[in-house]
């Protein structure tokens, strides 16, 4: 059995709307070969389909949302705020000795606001139906001001 490992937002977040890509992985450190990146879907066919695939197999699925920025400074925008988060936790993790401060460190705080858990077998969408979702995504992104 597989993992997946997926934001957990709560029901009203814009994030949510956004398009979801799905990168499988070796669930095993041992294993080496590159990761597949699939998408984007609408994120309940990208968790739907990721929990298809690795429910039965030994694989990792990471679901996360698409970022769509459309200019240089936006993107380097994320990546300050992806370096800055980094940082911060390497700082946190540095701090906690090896009798009991790293106990106050959850594992979400050590995983971001993610959740792994174990995936279930899951009847995947139907084609047809991931087709409509990424038509519904293109013409999300293509209209001004996204």
């Amino acid at each position: 059995m597989g993992a997946l490992v997926t934001l957990e937002l709560p029901d009203d977040s814009p994030i949510l709307a956004l398009p979801w890509i799905i990168t499988f992985g070796p669930l095993d450190d041992d294993e080496e070969w590159e990761p597949v990146v699939c998408g984007p879907y609408e994120r309940p066919h990208a968790l739907a389909l990721a929990e298809s695939v690795v429910a039965d197999e030994e694989l990792m699925a990471v679901v996360e949302p698409l970022l769509p920025r459309v200019s240089a400074d936006e993107i380097r925008a994320e990546i300050a705020a992806a370096q800055i988060a980094a940082e911060d936790e390497a700082v946190e993790l540095d701090e906690a000795t090896v009798y009991g401060d790293y106990e106050d460190v959850g594992d979400e705080e050590l995983i971001g606001e993610s959740s792994r858990r174990a995936a279930q077998p899951q009847q995947p969408p139907d084609p047809a139906e991931v087709r409509a979702g990424l038509a519904r995504i293109a013409a999300m992104l293509t209209r001004p001001g996204q």
